[in-house]
C-alpha cells in the first residue's frame, strides 16, 4: 500500500532561496522597455486576430514592431556600453 503524503514542507523549505535576487530584479528592470514594446505590439496584433486589418490597424501594429525593435536595439547597446565594447 502506498501512503500520500503531503509535500508542503519540501516545497516551502525553499521558499527564501525562491526569491530573485537584487541583481535579477535589476536584469528585469532593465529588460522592463522591451516587455512593455513587446506587449504593446502583441496587443495590436491580437485585436486584428478576428477581423482584416484596417489602414489604422496596419499602421498601429508597424509602429509597436518599431518600438519593439527600438527598445531591443537599446538594450542591446546598453549591455555593449557596461561590457566596455567587448560585446
Amino acid at each position: 500500500m502506498n501512503h500520500i503524503v503531503t509535500v508542503q514542507d519540501a516545497v516551502t523549505a525553499f521558499a527564501d532561496f525562491m526569491e530573485p535576487t537584487p541583481a535579477e530584479l535589476g536584469a528585469i528592470d532593465a529588460e522592463m522597455p522591451v516587455i512593455l514594446a513587446d506587449v504593446e505590439l502583441l496587443d495590436a496584433q491580437i485585436l486584428t486576430l478576428d477581423r482584416t486589418p484596417s489602414e489604422v490597424d496596419v499602421r498601429r501594429i508597424r509602429r509597436a514592431r518599431r518600438r519593439a525593435l527600438a527598445a531591443r536595439v537599446a538594450l542591446v547597446n546598453r549591455q555593449a556600453g557596461r561590457s566596455d565594447g567587448a560585446a
